[in-house]
């Protein structure tokens, strides 16, 4: 079992090795929705997504506001495809309005993770940027070492390694 510190780096790590979240909605009827979506995260663990208005995902969150999200491992890189890295969030979800100067900084940082795509997904009236921020989460190293995402502060971690369905 690797150190807590080690498991802790892990975890801060893996949002800068994948550059995509898949993303679990629900619609307003009830009818769930798997996606996924290119993210940016920012000093506070909040993800944004930069969707388009007429993807299902997009209405599902303006109707109820929820999303859950899984950042994990790429199967290349994992050294068994049953035990991927992998960090579930549960999330509230808010659009930012478009114009404003957080909207544009969010933007900016798009364009930096992403690049050109990025000027012309601007450019178009129907994408928008979401801001996931999670109320919880759990973080799986591998078989049998699931950690809690602390609440109050989601760049940590809290341990030991939990036990139970979910591993």
């Amino acid at each position: 079992m690797p150190s807590f510190d080690a498991v802790l780096a892990a975890y801060q790590g893996l949002p800068t090795r994948v550059h995509s979240l898949m993303l679990s909605t629900v619609s307003s009827e009830g009818s769930p929705h798997a996606s996924y979506a290119p993210y940016v995260l920012d000093d506070n663990h909040w993800l944004y997504i930069f969707t388009s208005g007429l993807s299902a995902h997009t209405q599902n969150l303006q109707n109820t506001g929820l999303a859950s999200v899984l950042l994990i491992e790429d199967e290349a890189e994992a050294a068994q495809v049953f035990a991927r890295q992998r960090i579930s969030y549960d999330c509230q979800a808010q659009l930012l309005p478009g114009g404003t100067a957080d909207w544009e900084a969010v933007a900016d940082r798009f364009e930096q993770r992403f690049g050109d795509i990025i000027t012309m997904l601007r450019s178009l009236e129907d994408f928008q940027i979401f801001c996931l921020s999670p109320q919880g989460g759990r973080f799986v190293m591998g078989f049998g070492a699931a950690y809690a995402v602390d609440a109050q502060n989601l760049s940590q971690l809290v341990g030991p390694p939990q036990t139970g369905p979910d591993n």
